[in-house]
């Protein structure tokens, strides 16, 4: 080897030492910062970490509590009134209704006031204003659409909750709202994009006529084009979903189809939802309509549910059969091995729900998820919120269990922020500049820490729910 060639190798190996030296700094500090940071003060740095999108949303399942309450409320000013079922008066004769998506024996049901209505007086006699509950009462309707006792679980979750809200949820002003509130809450917390799901049919108006899906739309582009939802800085957009085992979902998921192709600078994918554990959704099912549907729309991105089930079963390799480029939830992705290892390095991502997961009972403690393992197994994943208002969590919680329950290194936790945006179906020239953005936020935020340390982040009040004050004993304040 010549004199030349040797100094040039000498050069590049002096460049790569150079290179890498940061990275092992950087690892040093957040190592450094996670053994020696209280539960508060990683909190902290987590509320304050740059982040980048949550891209498993329901929104309907995406508003606290109190959030619906305040929304519902001042939905007056627009003639509706909301009522809420307090008491059963066995007006109705057992079972002749309980299957239904509004059964019966529930309380805490939302009606509207044009339903409240048409009730006889008995069925009356259940319901109460909103503005007229007690506070015991205000405080049972608060708890009734949150997970928030230890028996309560998936059938809660999948039984009750959403029946609950109702009414309450086909109000588009209403679900706009929780939008904004949700914009809000991320945007302080550094989320900059969402990928909600939600639709645009079905919706009531005061008097309980239907508005037109045209006329739902423009309710939400209208709130997103408002001054407040723009300063949170936070992008959204939509996809669609179906019910998976309802038994017109084939049907349901054409008009989706043709719903996204009419509105695709809005909502940018189709989603389908509902418990895996009911065999009339299984993938497989919706192959020929998909098939069908591909010949008529071009470019219509899936992100589908699957692997959120207890059994061993090839639904994650049956969905991505259909086309499906990201799995929501994939927790029993981790007993099918060939599929795991067609996933490795993409183009596929799974969206993790840590917190879902959990209090939904697919795991029975962390040390169960799998997510380690398809994170350092070079399996795309990045962590999001599913349903956090019912949780009563948010984005940082489940940054704070990831790093918590599996010691994430600082270049895990950037990677996973990448992931959330790299692999979102926003379109590419805005995804570009997200992902520019995010790489100088993060190198902005390390280079600051390291440099001012926890003064620099005095002037951060991270805001908590109730999840990290049951699970970790960690009670900060709410919004």
């Amino acid at each position: 080897m010549n004199r030349l060639a040797m100094r040039t190798l000498a050069l590049l190996f002096c460049l790569l030492i150079a290179a890498v030296a940061p990275a092992r700094a950087a690892e040093a500090w957040f190592e450094q910062l996670k053994a020696e940071a209280t539960p508060e003060q990683l909190y902290r740095f987590l509320y304050a970490l740059p982040k980048g999108g949550d891209l498993h949303n329901h929104l309907t399942g995406a508003g606290l509590s109190e959030w619906w309450w305040e929304a519902a409320l001042a939905q007056g000013a627009r003639g509706y009134t909301y009522y809420t079922k307090v008491r059963i008066a066995n007006c109705v004769a057992y079972g002749s209704n309980e299957y239904s998506f509004a059964p019966y024996l529930i309380l805490f049901q939302n009606i509207q006031g044009s339903t409240y209505d048409k009730l006889d007086a008995c069925r009356k006699s259940e319901y109460k204003r909103l503005q007229d509950l007690t506070a015991t009462e205000k405080q049972g309707w608060l708890d009734s659409i949150r997970l928030d006792t230890k028996h309560e679980g998936r059938n809660e979750f999948f039984g009750r909750h959403w029946e609950r809200l109702n009414e309450l949820s086909r109000n588009p002003h209403v679900v706009a709202e929780i939008l904004f509130r949700n914009m809000q809450a991320f945007g302080r917390e550094g989320v900059v994009y969402l990928e909600t799901q939600e639709g645009a049919d079905g919706t009531l108006k005061a008097d309980g006529s239907t508005y037109s899906e045209d006329e739902t739309v423009a309710i939400y582009r209208a709130r997103l084009a408002s001054a407040d939802a723009k300063a949170t800085g936070v992008t959204v957009r939509f996809q669609s979903s179906i019910l998976r085992f309802l038994p017109g979902a084939e049907q349901d998921l054409r008009d989706l189809y043709a719903f996204t192709d009419k509105h695709r600078d809005l909502w940018v994918g189709v989603n389908m939802v509902g418990r895996e554990d009911d065999d009339k959704g299984h993938p497989l099912r919706f192959l020929k309509t998909l098939r069908e549907l591909r010949l008529k729309y071009p470019d219509i991105n899936l992100s589908i549910h699957a692997g959120e089930v207890d059994e061993p079963n090839h639904h994650v390799r049956d969905t991505l059969l259909l086309g499906a480029q990201r799995i929501g939830h994939g927790v029993n992705l981790i007993t099918d091995p060939d599929t795991m290892v067609r996933m490795q390095h993409g183009p596929y991502m799974v969206e993790i729900n840590l917190i879902s997961n959990l209090l939904l009972e697919y795991v029975d403690d962390y040390r169960q998820h799998p997510f380690p393992e398809y994170l350092r197994t070079g399996i795309p994943v990045a962590l999001s919120t599913d349903d956090r208002g019912m949780w009563d969590s948010n984005m940082t919680d489940e940054f704070f269990v990831a790093v918590r329950e599996f010691n994430l290194s600082w270049e895990e936790i950037v990677q996973l922020g990448r992931n959330s945006l790299q692999f979102s179906f926003v379109e590419a020239p805005v995804k570009h500049k997200l992902l520019a953005d995010y790489d100088a936020r993060v190198a902005r935020f390390s280079a600051s820490f390291r440099k001012s340390g926890w003064a620099g982040l005095s002037g951060v009040k991270p805001v908590s729910y109730s999840f990290t004050c049951k699970r970790y004993q960690l009670c900060l304040p709410r919004e």
